[in-house]
């Protein structure tokens, strides 16, 4: 059984909140915590020049209000926003804060995911803890 789990939550994946949660409860030991984290990418440089967008005040209060209402009250559930590349972040917030095990979403991988990479593929190369890859 894990004490901390994590759930990174793309944008565009809402849909395998509830399933990973499901699965993380039946891993989650007694008085352990769930933390889902949506990583947020910077906007280069050459972009921000011509679009007024603060992340730290506008976007990312957005993203946890969504994230808190999608778990409503639970008390095992917290929710994170961070700024970096997801891949990297993951693995460093679940260093940071004492993960155990990270539940991370993945598609079937295609021959552009096998020459890109996927973030899924990134997180279980750089991550230090175990890490549960569910398939939508």
């Amino acid at each position: 059984m894990y004490k901390h789990i994590l759930i990174p939550v793309a944008l565009d994946h809402e849909s395998l909140i509830s399933r990973k949660l499901t699965l993380s409860r039946h891993l989650l030991s007694e008085g352990g915590q769930i933390t889902l984290l949506t990583v947020l990418e910077s906007i280069p440089g050459f972009v921000s020049e011509f679009v007024d967008l603060k992340f730290d005040n506008h976007l990312t209060e957005k993203i946890g209000r969504k994230l808190s209402e999608t778990v409503g009250n639970a008390s095992d559930v917290s929710c994170k926003v961070v700024i970096g590349k997801p891949g990297v972040q993951i693995a460093l917030f679940a260093e940071d804060n004492g993960v155990d095990l990270i539940v991370v979403g993945s598609h079937h991988p295609s021959a552009q995911d096998y020459f890109l990479g996927s973030t899924a593929s990134r997180v279980v190369r750089r991550a230090g803890c175990s890490v549960f890859v569910v398939r939508d």
